[in-house]
C-alpha cells in the first residue's frame, strides 16, 4: 500500500493554484479515507499539528490517488474513475476571495469581510473552524504576500490636529447658525430677507464643511444626492413646516407665518455632539473587534455600546432644544426637532459605514409623508375634498401642529435604529475606518 504521507507531501504548495477546485462528494469521501488509514498508522502525520492544518497539508488533490492507495492488489478496471476535486476546503474559500484576502492587512479584515458575503460563524464549521476569526487567521496565515507588507494595525488613534482640525469644523454650522438666527432678531424688511437668503446657503455649506472631515465624513458611495435633498427638505419643514401648516389650517396663509428658529438652530449646535458621539462609537467599536473572538460575541458588545452612544446624543440635543427655546423665547417643546435629530443622526452614521441605501429610502419616504400633509390641507379647499383634511386635522388638533413631523420622524428614526442594530453591530461594518473607500 502506497504511504499516504507521500501521497500528503504531494498536496503541498503554494496557497493559490491556478487549476480550478471545488468541492465533489468523491474528494470529500477520498478524503476521510486518507484521514482514517492516517490515523491507523502512527507517526505518519505528527500528532501535534492543528487539525486545520492536517485537513490543508494531508489531503490528496484527487480522489483517485487515495484510491490507489486503498484498493492494494484489486482489479484496475473494477477500479472507480478518478474524480478532481478539491479536498481543501480553505483553500477552495481562498480562491473565491482571494482579492480580499491579498489586501487584507490583518486577520480582522478576512473576517469582516468573510462577514459581509454571508459567512457565519455556525457555516464556518464546514471549513473545520470554531468560528469566522479563527477561519479567517488561517486564510491570513496561509495568503503568500511579501515581506513589506504592513503590519497589522490596531484601532485608530489618529493625532491631536486632527483632533482639533474635525471638532473645531464640527462648530461652524452651529456658529453660522447662530448668526443669522441673530441677524434675523436684529433686523426688518429688506435687511430681513437679505439676512435670510444668505443665511440659508451660509449654514448648508457649514454642515459640507462639518461633515468633509472627521467622524462624520462618509465615503462618496455611502451618500447619494438624493440623501443631500431630503435631508434639505426635512430641515426646511422644520423652519417652516409648523408654521405654514398652523396658517393653512386657519385659512391662510394671508401674510408671513413665524419661523421656527429655534430648533433648527439647536439642529446645529448638535453638530458638535453628533461628531464626537461617532468617534466615541467608532473608536470602541474597533477596539472591541480587535478583542472579540467571534461575531456573536463582537455584536453582543457592540449593541449596548451603540445604544449608550445613541442615547448620550438625545440627551444632548435635548439639552440644546430646551436652552435655544428659552434664550429665543420658544417655550413650546419641540419633540418634533428631537425626532428629526435622532433620524439624522442615525441615517449619518449609517451613511458613514458605508450602509446609506436604506437611509436615502427612508429619508425620502419621510420627506414626502410631511409634504402630503401640507399638500391634503391645501387639496381640502378644493370642491368634494373637504375630507382629506381630517387625519391631518384630527391630529394637530389632539397634539398641535409639531405631531405632524413628530410622528413621521419618530416611526422613520424607529425604523432606522432597528436597521441600524442590525447592521452596526457587525464586524464588516468596521472592517475599515469610517469615511474610508
Amino acid at each position: 500500500m502506497r504511504d499516504v504521507r507521500d501521497v500528503g507531501e504531494r498536496a503541498r504548495s503554494d496557497a493559490w493554484d491556478t487549476r480550478p477546485e471545488e468541492w465533489d462528494l468523491g474528494a470529500e469521501g477520498a478524503y476521510a479515507s486518507a484521514q482514517g488509514t492516517t490515523e491507523a498508522r502512527p507517526g505518519a502525520v505528527a500528532a501535534d499539528r492543528a487539525p486545520q492544518t492536517v485537513a490543508a497539508e494531508a489531503a490528496p488533490r484527487t480522489a483517485g490517488a487515495v484510491c490507489d492507495a486503498g484498493a492494494g492488489s484489486a482489479d484496475p478496471a473494477r477500479r472507480p474513475p478518478a474524480r478532481r476535486g478539491a479536498a481543501d476546503p480553505v483553500k477552495a474559500l481562498m480562491h473565491r476571495h482571494r482579492e480580499l484576502c491579498e489586501r487584507a492587512v490583518d486577520p480582522l479584515e478576512i473576517a469582516a469581510g468573510l462577514e459581509a458575503h454571508g459567512l457565519t460563524d455556525r457555516a464556518a464549521a464546514r471549513y473545520r473552524h470554531r468560528d469566522v476569526f479563527s477561519l479567517a487567521e488561517e486564510m491570513y496565515a496561509r495568503v503568500s504576500r511579501d515581506d513589506d507588507r504592513p503590519s497589522p494595525r490596531h484601532a485608530p488613534t489618529g493625532n491631536p490636529r486632527e483632533h482639533r482640525a474635525w471638532a473645531a469644523l464640527a462648530l461652524v454650522p452651529g456658529a453660522l447658525c447662530t448668526a443669522a438666527v441673530l441677524g434675523l432678531r436684529a433686523t426688518e424688511g429688506r435687511a430681513h430677507l437679505a439676512v435670510a437668503v444668505l443665511g440659508a446657503p451660509a449654514v448648508t455649506l457649514g454642515l459640507r464643511v462639518a461633515f468633509g472631515r472627521g467622524p462624520l465624513h462618509a465615503p462618496a458611495h455611502g451618500t447619494s444626492a438624493a440623501a443631500r435633498v431630503w435631508t434639505c427638505w426635512l430641515l426646511a419643514y422644520a423652519l417652516l413646516g409648523d408654521g405654514l401648516l398652523r396658517a393653512a389650517l386657519d385659512g391662510g396663509p394671508d401674510s408671513p407665518w413665524p419661523l421656527a428658529a429655534a430648533p433648527v438652530l439647536a439642529l446645529a449646535l448638535a453638530c458638535g455632539p453628533a461628531a464626537w458621539c461617532a468617534r466615541l462609537f467608532s473608536v470602541h467599536a474597533r477596539r472591541r473587534l480587535a478583542a472579540s473572538r467571534g461575531l456573536e460575541e463582537f455584536a453582543a458588545s457592540v449593541t449596548p455600546l451603540f445604544l449608550g452612544v445613541f442615547a448620550l446624543f438625545l440627551a444632548a440635543l435635548a439639552a440644546l432644544l430646551a436652552l435655544t427655546g428659552a434664550l429665543l423665547g420658544e417655550t413650546a417643546v419641540p419633540v418634533g426637532a428631537g425626532a428629526l435629530g435622532a433620524l439624522l443622526l442615525l441615517a449619518r452614521l449609517l451613511a458613514v459605514h458605508g450602509a446609506g441605501r436604506a437611509p436615502t429610502v427612508v429619508l425620502g419616504i419621510a420627506s414626502a409623508v410631511e409634504a402630503t400633509a401640507l399638500a391634503t390641507v391645501f387639496a381640502a379647499r378644493l370642491p368634494g375634498c373637504s375630507t382629506l383634511i381630517t387625519p391631518v386635522e384630527t391630529l394637530t388638533d389632539a397634539w398641535g401642529a409639531d405631531a405632524v413631523p413628530a410622528l413621521v420622524c419618530a416611526l422613520a428614526a424607529l425604523t432606522l435604529l432597528i436597521h441600524a442594530i442590525r447592521t452596526l453591530t457587525r464586524a464588516s461594518a468596521h472592517a475599515r475606518p469610517p469615511g474610508s473607500p
